[in-house]
């Protein structure tokens, strides 16, 4: 990524960005510690990080007034070219990446998948993803479950409803 490119990405890869670069702020992997050592005093608090996520999220959401897309039942063929376009920069259906592998996830409990990482608030959980719990943190991670490591959300609805379709057909298994 390169910021001084940035009006030349497509919104989705903004988004896809954004969402990085709030990840790796949560998780102090920004900024990096090669900055950290020649600039000591330089922390990144709780409120950064509040404020760089509601501008990630507010600058994704669609503007008030605009057009809105006729929401319709979820296809899981554009659930799965949105899967690949949008959420496997962090993602895979097999392997655990930056996020957890999420072939099946669709039925599973919040926090289960073996070797990952999971947040605390992830792991003490205990919420079956289903079509209403998988909506809900789709729409704003943060607010469905305070304290989570996932900083991408999807604004529009029909693009929530076509990935759960492709979660739910069981995402390639």
């Amino acid at each position: 990524m390169n910021l001084s490119q940035w009006d030349t990405y497509a919104a989705d890869q903004q988004q896809t960005f954004k969402a990085k670069m709030v990840q790796e702020t949560k998780t102090h992997d920004m900024p990096l510690l090669q900055y950290r050592m020649i600039h000591w005093n330089a922390r990144i608090t709780a409120t950064d990080v509040q404020t760089l996520s509601q501008w990630a999220h507010g600058a994704s959401a669609p503007a008030a007034g605009s057009a809105t897309q006729t929401a319709t039942d979820g296809d899981p063929a554009r659930g799965q070219a949105l899967f690949e376009k949008r959420c496997t920069g962090c993602h895979a259906l097999t392997q655990n990446h930056e996020g957890p592998q999420l072939q099946g996830v669709y039925g599973r409990t919040t926090g289960s998948v073996p070797r990952f990482p999971y947040s605390d608030a992830l792991k003490k959980a205990n919420i079956t993803w289903n079509d209403r719990t998988m909506e809900q943190w789709l729409t704003d991670p943060d607010a469905f479950l305070p304290g989570n490591n996932m900083d991408f959300l999807v604004a529009k609805p029909q693009e929530r409803k076509d990935l759960i379709a492709y979660f739910k057909r069981g995402a390639g298994k």
